[in-house]
């Protein structure tokens, strides 16, 4: 993110870095702030100094740092390069190819890794091995080479990549219409009562906290983009619960938003409050055992595990399934086991 702060002097031409429209009922609020609440790993330092640059557009106005801005402000940053997630560099990183033909390729994504090139995450991404291994890749409707779709950087497992135009067009319908099938195995904080259900409702950037998406109801219910999880319990496991989500949406972050909106947050997901001790006891060995485990598990706990869809070509249903990373296995055996040792003691 820093990078994308930092002046470029040598060209008369300005490239769009940023784009927001402050939305209706936003109270005035500076510009480097503003700023601070959309754009990840941004730091007020960096904005400030832009804007001092010159490279703070208002409706197409230059702004300083203290320019308030209010509801339908037009909101841009430009600098003089490229954005750096746009300049894709091939990249020789092993990839884990679970099947490929002539029209397309299914990868399992390793935790950690990012999908696509962006702010803070220019090289070591997917898009950067798949473009060293494979030539020509076709372009989505965001211009990213052979993306269908995508899955959060900390989340592991199935992705399926096009390889030929067709395909692209063929796989995104299908993932549009819904058709695709797409299954998560996630641990999640407090024990879910219900062994299966549905969770509806839509899904739109939080208002306060512009990193975070929320689910919008009652009079804001018209806000995001509808979104339909469903969910089965696998494992309970005291303050935990063991849980596979079916997607029918695809929307960022759909199962860790819909999962905190019932009331069970993701083990140890940062961004949405689950890495602190939701459920459970004050005692300290509790916690202890509870810190050992975001050890052994340092993302949140998600895996894209099961992925289906009709092949472009010859319309035969695929199914792809992938093992539950070790990370993963690790700790839903050590709640398994503090379960078990509870139940002993009652």
């Amino acid at each position: 993110m820093q990078q994308d702060f930092e002046d470029d002097n040598g060209s008369d031409e300005l490239y769009e870095h940023y784009h927001f429209i402050a939305e209706k009922g936003q109270k005035p609020l500076r510009v480097d702030k503003f700023l601070m609440n959309f754009v990840e790993n941004a730091t007020r330092n960096k904005i400030q100094q832009a804007a001092k640059n010159g490279n703070v557009y208002v409706n197409g106005e230059t702004v300083k740092q203290n320019y308030k801005v209010k509801a339908g402000d037009e909101v841009k940053v430009l600098f003089e390069h490229p954005p750096y997630e746009n300049l894709l560099t091939p990249e020789n990183i092993a990839l884990d190819i679970v099947y490929e033909d002539d029209e397309l390729l299914v990868v399992n994504k390793p935790a950690g890794m990012v999908v696509h090139p962006g702010h803070g995450n220019y090289s070591g991404t997917l898009i950067n091995a798949l473009i060293y291994h494979f030539e020509n890749l076709p372009q989505n409707s965001s211009n990213r080479p052979g993306l269908v779709h995508r899955i959060d950087k900390d989340t592991s497992g199935l992705l399926v990549v096009a390889k030929t135009e067709q395909a692209m067009a063929h796989l995104t319908k299908q993932f549009f219409h819904k058709t695709s099938k797409r299954e998560y195995v996630a641990l999640v904080w407090g024990n879910v009562e219900e062994d299966e259900g549905t969770i509806e409702g839509n899904i739109g950037r939080h208002p306060k906290n512009r990193l975070q998406n929320t689910v919008f109801i009652g009079d804001d219910e018209q806000k995001g983009k509808p979104a339909v999880t469903h969910y089965k319990v696998i494992e309970r496991l005291g303050y935990v619960t063991l849980v596979s989500c079916q997607l029918e949406t695809g929307r960022t972050h759909q199962i860790r938003v819909h999962m905190k909106h019932i009331g069970h947050t993701l083990f140890n997901d940062e961004r949405y409050g689950g890495n602190q001790i939701l459920k459970g006891t004050s005692f300290t060995k509790y916690k202890q055992f509870v810190d050992n485990c975001f050890k052994i598990l340092p993302r949140q706990a998600l895996h894209a595990k099961t992925l289906g869809f009709e092949h472009p070509t010859s319309g035969k249903w695929m199914d792809f399934n992938s093992d539950i990373p070790q990370d993963i296995q690790d700790c839903v055996e050590k709640w398994r086991a503090y379960a078990k040792s509870q139940k002993e003691f009652q």
